[in-house]
């Protein structure tokens, strides 16, 4: 019968496809997310006209300049992890009385006559609390029942604005662009997913503060917020536990990359096919999380799976202002062994996953042992409309229970303008996404 030889491949048809299918891995980044609402483009078309005397009828309403494009990146991460004592300050931290997190400030009538006046009155007085108690629950003030008003909330306050950590990822959409207020994970297809804790930050990226706010509550039941402080989980994790964690670092997974497909290309092309694709996402795709990523093949024990995983970072930190050591780590969130075992409704390419330093497996017991100090110290605030939580982002930690119903809370992330004004990321994939994808 002969010798059956591998088809000869055409180089320049082979990077033609490898380019198709760079742009189809892209979608595939994004797409099975599916956390925003499409909008119908049909029914009544309002006229420029009518739409401009229906603004005048707003003319008693203080109008705001668009902030759009100028909102400034993120901050890069303040780390401060070296030669921290995790005994000492453990048995610091079990003789100490722990401040209230959060804190409630609860308004008064007079309060909500004053309106923006009052936050712009007490802001060092706000600003030292927050130091103190980690958060703020800011409760029953009108101000904040909507965008503007919410705006208006962190303007008096002398909050300096920033883009959200993965911003030009498409995975951050803008409830309010002109205001910088991003949408919260309110999606239906989301809401029997639990948000386990995390910081708003990336090894690369941390927002200093952030606000979040309640414009409407689940209207059937749960999406109550959830926040646990970072020190008390760092008192809380078994000493030996928490050093192993620090000394031998963690490294994160923040996607997977299922191409199974390629394991039927014969050897060489196969290795040559897998080489392109990790050199595709590498050039084209990881840039757009505007993350320091490393692509790597089979890091869980599946051959064909590519993940992205960030670089070596120490699981504590010190507050960049108290310099006191604060559980500053995502495992509770991103360890895979504990959204296996709570409800998970994330697409595969979404999954998450957390190593040791040098990638070997983080014992099931050891990520069982963090989870228990985590849930010990998770208050679940229960917002109402116009309610905000302000969270110091660098020692507290958030997420969000499973709900029914609609619900909608969005946010907004803070940096410091002392910090100068950073370079600020594209924002090609954000739009592409949100554009044409699942609109706007």
């Amino acid at each position: 019968h002969g010798v059956h030889r591998s088809p000869t491949v055409n180089p320049m048809q082979f990077d033609r496809r490898m380019r198709f299918l760079g742009l189809v891995l892209c979608v595939q980044l994004v797409l099975p997310f599916n956390l925003f609402t499409p909008i119908t483009r049909h029914g009544v078309h309002r006229s420029p006209t009518a739409r401009a005397i229906a603004e005048l009828l707003k003319s008693d309403v203080d109008v705001k300049p668009p902030l759009g494009g100028m909102v400034p990146d993120c901050p890069a991460t303040i780390w401060d992890a070296g030669d921290i004592d995790i005994e000492y300050w453990q048995n610091k931290y079990m003789n100490e009385d722990r401040p209230a997190c959060p804190v409630e400030v609860v308004a008064t009538a007079s309060d909500n006559v004053a309106g923006p006046a009052y936050f712009t009155e007490r802001a060092e007085e706000f600003k030292e609390m927050l130091l103190t108690h980690g958060t703020i629950w800011f409760r029953g003030f009108d101000l904040m029942k909507d965008p503007e008003g919410f705006r208006s909330f962190w303007e008096a306050l002398g909050l300096d604005p920033c883009l959200d950590p993965i911003h030009n990822s498409g995975l951050r959409k803008f409830h309010s662009k002109k205001d910088a207020v991003y949408e919260e994970v309110n999606k239906q297809s989301l809401a029997k997913h639990y948000i386990g804790l995390h910081n708003e930050a990336t090894e690369k990226k941390t927002a200093k503060t952030g606000a979040f706010v309640c414009f409407k509550p689940a209207t059937i039941s749960g999406g109550e917020f959830l926040i646990a402080d970072g020190e008390a989980i760092f008192r809380d994790i078994p000493l030996e536990v928490l050093r192993t964690l620090y000394e031998r670092q963690v490294r994160i997974s923040v996607s997977n990359l299922d191409l199974d497909v390629l394991s039927m290309l014969p050897g060489e092309a196969k290795e040559a096919a897998m080489g392109k694709v990790t050199e595709l996402v590498d050039k084209n795709i990881a840039p757009k999380f505007d993350m320091d990523l490393e692509m790597l093949w089979g890091t869980d024990g599946k051959d064909m799976r590519l993940q992205a995983v960030e670089l070596p970072e120490p699981p504590v930190n010190r507050h960049p202002e108290t310099k006191r050591p604060v559980w500053f780590c995502n495992m509770h969130n991103h360890a895979r062994f504990l959204r296996d075992r709570r409800p998970c409704s994330v697409p595969e390419v979404g999954m998450t996953d957390i190593y040791f330093g040098d990638l070997s497996i983080i014992p099931g017991e050891m990520l069982q042992q963090v989870n228990d100090a985590c849930e010990r110290n998770i208050v679940r605030v229960p917002m109402q409309p116009g309610d905000v939580l302000l969270c110091d982002n660098y020692r507290v930690l958030h997420g969000r229970d499973i709900f029914e119903g609609d619900r909608l809370h969005a946010v907004s992330w803070f940096g410091d303008s002392s910090e100068g004004p950073p370079g600020k990321p594209g924002d090609l994939l954000n739009s592409f996404v949100n554009n044409f994808l699942v609109g706007k």
